[in-house]
C-alpha cells in the first residue's frame, strides 16, 4: 500500500474540511483503513482454508462455503472503503478547478483574481461538498445493509448447517476463529455507523451555517432599508428647514 499517496490524500481533503469532516477522516483512515490493512486481512486469510464440514463428499464443502460466505467480508469492506473515500476527491477536484480558473483569470486581467479564496465553501463548492457528504453517508448505509442482508445480521455463528447438493444429508460446517471474526465485524460496523453520524452532523452544520448567513443578510438588508428611509426623512426635513422664507413687501407711504 502506498502510504505516501494516502498521506497526501488525507492532507488534501483535510485542508478543505470542517471539524466534523476532520473527525470523519480520522475515523476512516485510522480506525478503518489501518485496521483493515493490518489486522482484518489476516483474520479472514484462513476463512476458506480452515472451513471444515463433517463430510467427505467431494464438492460438499465448497458448496456449503459458497452458501455461507457469498462474498468475502474483506472484499466487501474494500469496496466500501473505495466508494466511501471517492466522494471526498470531488471536493479536491472542484478546488483544483477553481484554482486553475482563477490562475487563467489573473493572467488575462493583469493580476486581479476571480476567487479570493478558491477553497472557501461558497457557491458551487458548497453544493459539491454537501453532495459528497450525502454520497459518503449513503454508501456507508448501503454497504451496512448489504452486509446485514447477505449474512442475516452481523453475527458470526460457530456452527452452520448445510443441506445443499451434492451433500448427502444435512451436514455441520465450522469456520475458524468465529469469535475473533465477530469482534472485527462489529468493530467495522460500529466505525461505519459513527462515520455516518459524523456525515449527518456535518450536513446539519453546513445547512445551519448557511441559514444563519442568509438570516444575517436579510437582517442587514432590513436594517439598511430602515437607515435609508430615516436618512431620506432627515434630508427632506433639512431641505424644508433650509428653504428661504417668503419675501416681505414694503409699501412706502406718501404724505
Amino acid at each position: 500500500m502506498n502510504w505516501t499517496g494516502l498521506q497526501n490524500l488525507l492532507s488534501g481533503v483535510n485542508k478543505y474540511s470542517t471539524a466534523f469532516g476532520r473527525v470523519w477522516l480520522s475515523m476512516v483512515f485510522v480506525f478503518r483503513v489501518l485496521v483493515f490493512v493490518v489486522a482484518a486481512q489476516r483474520v479472514w486469510g484462513d476463512d476458506s482454508r480452515d472451513f471444515v464440514c463433517n463430510t467427505r463428499q467431494p464438492g460438499c464443502t465448497n458448496v456449503c462455503y459458497d452458501s455461507i460466505f457469498p462474498i468475502s467480508h474483506i472484499r466487501l469492506w474494500a469496496l466500501q472503503l473505495i466508494f466511501v473515500t471517492c466522494p471526498s476527491l470531488l471536493v479536491v477536484a472542484h478546488v483544483k478547478y477553481r484554482e486553475e480558473k482563477d490562475k487563467k483569470y489573473a493572467e488575462a486581467h493583469k493580476g486581479s483574481h476571480l476567487y479570493a479564496n478558491p477553497g472557501k465553501k461558497r457557491g458551487g463548492l458548497w453544493w459539491t461538498y454537501l453532495l459528497s457528504l450525502v454520497f459518503k453517508a449513503g454508501f456507508d448505509t448501503a454497504f451496512l445493509y448489504i452486509l446485514y442482508y447477505i449474512y442475516d445480521g452481523y453475527d458470526m455463528p460457530q456452527l452452520s448447517k448445510c443441506s445443499l447438493k451434492p451433500c448427502p444429508n444435512t451436514v455441520d460446517c465450522f469456520i475458524s476463529r468465529p469469535t475473533e471474526k465477530r469482534i472485527f465485524t462489529l468493530f467495522m460496523v460500529i466505525t461505519s455507523a459513527i462515520c455516518i453520524f459524523m456525515c449527518v452532523c456535518e450536513m446539519f452544520y453546513l445547512i445551519g451555517k448557511r441559514i444563519c448567513k442568509l438570516h444575517k443578510k436579510e437582517h442587514r438588508f432590513a436594517a439598511f432599508n430602515d437607515f435609508c428611509i430615516t436618512l431620506e426623512k432627515v434630508v427632506i426635513w433639512c431641505v424644508k428647514s433650509s428653504a428661504s422664507p417668503p419675501a416681505l413687501s414694503y409699501t412706502t407711504s406718501t404724505r
